[in-house]
């Protein structure tokens, strides 16, 4: 199937899943993962509609939107390392992975040097899995208070990574947790930091995702078929 087919199948099954949970279609923002595909896959997407395009790798990046005509908004969605914070900030429209006080700092050095603030989210562990990154949902909270006072980066929502089972309770868990997590740090009401999005679901689980409340949506492999080598 084309692009255009493949995406109007998504769109489709997002509209159906946010029918089960009442919720306004207009609230759910697909990023397109581009990872390992050439810079006229971004075009291409571009052209379909896909104006939030991710990468999740620095590097990648870098060789890849020098060749990319169509202009898009970039979304950072992978781990980000603190040596290249200097090739990200200013760049994207949105990282999606801050996971530590470390990372934090060196963002916020970065963007009063440049005299420019970085949006964010808060990547938490929801599945509590060793191989994934990101803050623990019970330090989620403490930490959007200790980065709330750096004045180079604004904190808009959280991310989280969902396990890789077929269970949909498992995965239900993990995203209507974060969904909670969303609505605790929204009450305490943190000067500088806003729970606008909640960046969960990718190819084998968005419809999941959206019924709990996602309101970006990672996706790759369900748009443009299995990555390049």
């Amino acid at each position: 199937m084309s692009l255009e087919e493949n995406l109007k199948s998504v769109r489709e099954r997002i509209s159906e899943a946010a029918e089960r949970a009442d919720r306004d279609l207009s609230e759910i923002r697909i990023v397109a993962i581009t990872k390992t595909h050439p810079p006229e896959t971004v075009d291409q997407a571009v052209s379909a509609g896909l104006e939030d395009v991710g990468e999740n790798k620095v590097q990648e990046f870098l060789d890849k939107s020098e060749d990319v005509r169509q202009a898009c908004r970039w979304h950072f969605v992978g781990h980000l390392q603190r040596n290249k914070v200097k090739n990200v900030v200013g760049r994207f429209q949105l990282i999606h992975s801050l996971d530590s006080l470390r990372l934090a700092r060196e963002i916020n050095k970065r963007g009063l040097r440049e005299e420019r603030v970085t949006d964010l989210l808060v990547q938490v562990n929801t599945s509590g899995e060793d191989s994934k990154y990101g803050i623990a949902p019970e330090e989620a909270a403490g930490f959007c208070e200790k980065v709330s006072g750096m004045e180079g980066i604004r904190v808009r929502g959280l991310m989280t990574m969902a396990p890789w089972v077929d269970d949909p309770g498992v995965l239900r868990e993990s995203f209507s947790r974060l969904r909670e997590l969303r609505d605790e740090i929204r009450g305490r009401d943190i000067a500088n930091i806003s729970m606008e999005h909640l960046s969960m679901g990718m190819s084998d689980d968005f419809e999941y995702a959206v019924e709990e409340g996602a309101t970006i949506l990672r996706l790759g492999r369900v748009l443009f078929g299995p990555r390049r080598k």
